[in-house]
């Protein structure tokens, strides 16, 4: 039988969010419905309340959480009712070209659920955010959304590696490729890039260094294992890169900000043949312009990290086990733990850069 939950919605572009009821259908074939314990608020979900991502209102938003598996539809075979579960943007299909070739990472037919929530109130279909809307207290979602982890683990620190921590470390290990002695540069620290800091850290990178425009944000690279930093507005970024890497640049620049700008001191500030990670997100409008001579003549690799280039079912477990033993601090992420009805200040918060993660505790 349907059900009928609160969740936080956003009714229109730039309009403040709302708590709502919303019902949630029995799951279908392939489809579980999740017990949703804790969700990070993550500039997604602002990008989406700003019209950002598509005009598809109502978004139900929410999407960096974990909880239970309360139920699940037919053929569903991989998770089970009360399994906890870390939530995923990327359930990937096993049937299309990426999966087929062994790159399951790079899948490109990931899927969601096929029905639709809906406001209680109208019947109007609601658009999940990332296709999970885990600002409620039970979401529907495609079962492979769903990767069993060690239960021990806080839902408060799992559910970030649904979409933020998870693209920062991936960034710097999957798709960066950092190894024992690199050097690593980090252009924006916030949530992504202390995430990639954190990561190189975990690679052994020899000397990470944490580029910024604000000195808060600086301070807390450090704690997640810069060696260096660099205020942006203050210095040359490309400049003190160099000079703190013997004149040649660093092996891999993880450009967590999604702008050109910062692309191009991303793309200046590697060494020859050394590596770009492109992990922030760029806005429609935004052009890049490089002489083509110098893509050339520098060489090595310009990238992009979709979710940190993740496969869920490897990586989740992975990391939680790295937390649990105690090398991989996801707690550091956590400035805050709130309600649903907070979120909308949590929106504030983050636009004014003076938290890392607010979650939503249920």
């Amino acid at each position: 039988m349907a059900q009928e939950v609160r969740g936080v919605i956003a009714p229109g572009k730039d309009e403040p969010v709302r708590l709502e009821t919303i019902v949630v259908p029995d799951p279908g074939p392939g489809e579980a419905v999740v017990q949703v314990q804790a969700c990070g608020v993550c500039h997604t979900d602002l990008h989406y309340k700003q019209g950002g991502i598509s005009d598809d209102f109502p978004f139900l938003l929410g999407h960096e959480a974990a909880g239970v598996v309360e139920a699940v539809g037919a053929d569903v075979t991989d998770v089970a009712p009360g399994d906890f579960v870390i939530l995923n943007w990327r359930a990937v299909c096993g049937r299309c070209r990426a999966c087929l070739r062994g790159r399951p990472w790079y899948c490109f037919d990931t899927h969601n659920a096929g029905q639709k929530m809906t406001l209680a109130s109208t019947g109007q279909e609601l658009s999940p955010a990332l296709g999970i809307g885990a600002f409620a207290e039970k979401t529907l979602v495609a079962a492979g959304q769903c990767t069993k982890v060690d239960p021990s683990v806080s839902a408060q620190v799992a559910g970030l590696l649904g979409c933020g921590v998870m693209a920062g470390i991936g960034a710097a290990i999957n798709t960066g490729q950092v190894g024992r002695g690199d050097t690593v540069a980090v252009i924006g620290c916030g949530g992504v890039g202390d995430a990639a800091i954190a990561g190189a850290n975990l690679a052994g990178a020899a000397k990470i260094i944490a580029v910024d425009i604000d000195d808060r944000k600086l301070e807390t690279a450090r704690t997640m294992g810069a060696t260096h930093t660099v205020n942006s507005r203050e210095t040359d970024p490309v400049e003190a890169i160099r000079e703190l890497t013997g004149g040649f640049g660093a092996d891999v620049v993880i450009e967590a900000v999604g702008r050109p700008e910062t692309y191009k001191q991303a793309f200046y500030a590697r060494d020859l043949a050394g590596t770009v990670v492109l992990v922030g997100v760029p806005t429609p409008e935004m052009k890049l312009e490089l002489p083509l001579l110098d893509v050339f003549g520098r060489g090595g690799s310009l990238k992009s990290s979709w979710y940190g280039d993740c496969l869920p079912s490897r990586d989740f477990p992975m990391l939680i086990d790295l937390h649990l033993q105690g090398r991989l601090d996801l707690g550091a992420f956590v400035s805050e733990t709130i309600e649903l009805t907070d979120v909308e200040k949590a929106f504030e918060r983050m636009h004014h850069g003076d938290v890392l993660r607010s979650v939503v505790v249920l």
